[in-house]
């Protein structure tokens, strides 16, 4: 079961590695910007600064993840309580996604569904 909990862990961690490279790097194309986040081109210069910053956010809590299934086999107490408290903040945020606006429900599923599997398989560990 530690297998399963480190590839959800994993998963989610890159997901939103990739979450990090869309907001902070990838922002200015309409793809991303419109197709992705539904800002129009008009508003991107007004929500690039809250775009970037929650960026970085993603990025933080995925290296927190990363770093949890990098050591849990070896320091199992600090592994798991990073990947439990990383999974948990992403899951927290697709929850208040959907529950803000139901029309973001398919990019909340997208976003909390590895985190919410690593969740579960590692509160079996405990």
């Amino acid at each position: 079961m530690l297998i399963a909990v480190q590839i959800l862990a994993a998963l989610a961690g890159l997901l939103h590695v990739y979450i990090w490279v869309m907001e902070c790097l990838r922002f200015s194309d309409p793809k991303v910007h419109h197709g992705v986040f539904r800002v129009d081109t008009a508003n991107v210069e007004t929500v690039r600064s809250w775009a970037f910053n929650q960026g970085w956010y993603n990025l933080f809590l995925a290296i927190g993840a990363l770093v949890g299934v990098a050591v849990v086999q070896s320091e199992n107490t600090v592994g798991m309580t990073l990947i439990v408290f990383a999974c948990a903040s992403m899951l927290g945020a697709a929850l208040v996604l959907v529950l803000k606006d139901r029309s973001m429900a398919s990019a909340a599923l997208k976003q909390g569904l590895f985190p919410a599997l690593a969740l579960i398989f590692a509160l079996t560990q405990l």
